[in-house]
Order: C-alpha cells, then sequence, then structure tokens
C-alpha cells in the first residue's frame, strides 16, 4: 500500500484515482481469496439432528469420512447447539449454519439440498410400531387393517416426513409442531397412537416412562412403507456430497458399515425377530420416482 501512496503529490488526478482503484481491487481480490481458502479448508462440520436416537448417523458419518481421510482434509463434527424444526435446520443449512442433516427424503426436500443417495438406515426406520396407551392394547389388538383406519386417531410432528403418507393412506391424524408434546397428549387421551421407526420407540419409551408410565409401544400391529434416509448438504457442496458418498461405499465394501449398524440395533433386531405382528404395508407418495426400494436384508427379510 505504500507504494500506492509513494510520489502521489506528483500523479495527475485522474491517473492518481486509477491507481488507487487498482490498489484496492488487489488487496480485495487477496482478502477474497483468502476467505476461500479458509473456506475449502473448513475444520469442523455441523450436523443436524442432534440426540440419543441420532447417534448412529453420526458415527457413521464419522466412519465414512474416516475412510477417506487419504483423500480429503480431516474434520470435526459438532452438534448443532440449538433445538430446532426439521424445516428451520433445512433453512440454516441452506444459509451455512449447518453442514450435514440426516433425514428422511421427499420431493420437496430433493429439490432444497443435495442428498448422498445411500439409505443410511437401511429402511428400518420405515418399519413403524405403534405408542399407545397401556389400557388401549387389548382393543387394538382385536381391530384389523380398516379399523385402525377407521377408530384410531394418530399424531404426529407437523414437520415429520410420515405425516403425508399416513393421511394419504387413509389414516386419521392430528398434529403437533413439538415432538415432545406427543407424549403429553397422547397420555392425555387427544389421540390414540403415534407411529416411531422401529429403532426409535423402544429408546423412546424407556426414556419417558418415568413421566408417562402410562405408554408403551404396541405388541400386535406395525405399518410399514419404504423410506430411506440420506445425508444432506447445500445444494452447491458438492465436494463434501462427494466425500461422504466416496466414503460410504468403501465402508459398505468393507463391512464396517453394516457392523456399525447391527452394533447400534442388535436390541431391535432380536426384538423383530421374536415377533409375531400383523404387518400393514403403505404407499409412499412423497417419494421421488427414481428413489430405490430400501435394502431391508440386514435386519429383516
Amino acid at each position: 500500500m505504500a507504494a500506492c501512496h509513494a510520489g502521489l503529490s506528483k500523479v495527475a488526478p485522474g491517473l492518481l484515482r486509477a491507481m488507487l482503484a487498482s490498489c484496492f481491487c488487489v488487496l480485495l481480490c487477496a482478502s477474497a481469496f483468502s476467505f476461500a481458502g479458509e473456506a475449502s479448508q473448513k475444520s469442523s462440520l455441523k450436523y443436524f439432528p442432534v440426540g440419543p436416537i441420532y447417534e448412529y448417523r453420526w458415527k457413521l458419518l464419522e466412519l465414512a469420512l474416516a475412510h477417506t481421510r487419504d483423500e480429503a482434509a480431516d474434520v470435526r463434527l459438532e452438534p448443532f447447539a440449538e433445538d430446532v424444526t426439521q424445516n428451520r435446520g433445512i433453512s440454516l443449512l441452506q444459509s451455512g449454519a449447518i453442514d450435514v442433516i440426516a433425514l428422511g427424503t421427499n420431493t420437496e426436500r430433493e429439490a432444497q439440498m443435495l442428498p448422498v443417495k445411500i439409505d443410511i438406515l437401511r429402511g428400518i426406520i420405515g418399519y413403524r410400531v405403534l405408542v399407545i396407551r397401556k389400557a388401549d392394547q387389548a382393543s387394538i389388538a382385536l381391530m384389523d387393517e380398516q379399523a385402525l383406519r377407521q377408530q384410531l386417531t394418530f399424531g404426529l410432528n407437523s414437520q415429520w416426513a410420515d405425516l403425508a403418507i399416513l393421511r394419504a393412506n387413509g389414516f386419521t391424524v392430528v398434529t403437533s409442531t413439538n415432538y415432545e408434546n406427543l407424549f403429553g397428549m397422547l397420555a392425555g387421551g387427544r389421540f390414540d397412537a403415534f407411529t416411531r421407526g422401529l429403532n426409535e420407540a423402544y429408546l423412546e419409551i424407556e426414556k419417558h416412562k418415568a413421566q408417562f408410565p402410562q405408554l408403551t409401544t404396541e405388541k400386535s400391529k406395525a405399518l410399514y412403507f419404504p423410506y430411506p434416509v440420506y445425508f444432506w448438504v447445500r445444494k452447491d457442496n458438492k465436494q463434501l456430497a462427494s466425500r461422504i458418498e466416496r466414503g460410504l461405499k468403501l465402508a459398505l465394501a468393507d463391512g464396517s458399515f453394516r457392523r456399525l449398524f447391527e452394533s447400534y440395533h442388535a436390541k431391535e433386531i432380536k426384538q423383530l425377530a421374536s415377533e409375531r405382528r400383523q404387518l400393514i404395508r403403505l404407499a409412499n407418495p412423497v417419494l421421488p420416482a427414481d428413489t430405490l426400494e430400501p435394502d431391508t436384508r440386514w435386519w429383516w427379510h
């Protein structure tokens, strides 16, 4: 910058303005290049959603990133600290405040974000058991598929992707914007049941049993619909998406993906093998047309 000021008194006013503008442009470009370099060498990735039932998803992402350390810089995973809704999480990913999301797919989400199209939960979240009041177990056990649709009211979070699926399949549904409120609403008789993935229901009943001892998982019925869960990044973050995809494929090839999945879901897989449930298969109208059917062979045939 000192060079830009040297001998300024001897320079014509027009030429002086041009010289100053040139110096400013050089500094601005250098600053922008430095910022871009910092962004490309990001040392941490913020992820969403956060909580015990999502731990497996982020251990799997760690595994995928570990498989690609020789190809790209190492990064640290950090949970997004705020408790936000799924829709808000997607907005924060688009703005850059969150780097990676792990959620189920639908047409709207694939328009908003860039998916890594490898089903990280192998379809298990589409196998849904019902959370109910214990007092209703006997009557629900006697219901057939038609009676479930006609006699039960289901409660769901208004931002869960399975809301549209249940409604499209003829179920009556009421909603809450807060997931935790569903337990109190069910205990208070606001609705009769809500559905949770096989990998979620038992953990959540255990977590809430002190506060809501009258709730349990229903023992005779299950719903199933195809529902892949992907890692998602911003539309323009193709480099990160490519790295995650390579890492997942390497983990599939060496068996570490499957070992991690089975270690986190061993209890549910064992319990499912011992159960005899009436299975009600549902169509999933929110899936993009090119979505592959989940491969459930690791946990269910």
